[in-house]
């Protein structure tokens, strides 16, 4: 069996129609996933791609 993220939270930027992203923590990565389409797989990211990935964020 492989192992699932865990702590899945909403982000606090999502709608309240749906359209949000949740983010887990996985065996040292950071995963994402479109609550719309859960069983669809994930995004996980290692630390310095996440750090990256949220400047890059904070920028837009």
């Amino acid at each position: 069996m492989t192992s699932q993220p865990e702590g899945w939270r909403k982000s606090t930027h999502s709608g309240h129609e749906g359209d949000c992203v949740e983010v887990g923590r996985h065996v040292g990565t950071t995963a994402v996933r479109d609550t719309k389409a859960r069983t669809r797989g994930r995004l996980e990211l290692g630390p310095t791609p996440w750090a990256t990935f949220l400047t890059g964020l904070k920028r837009a």
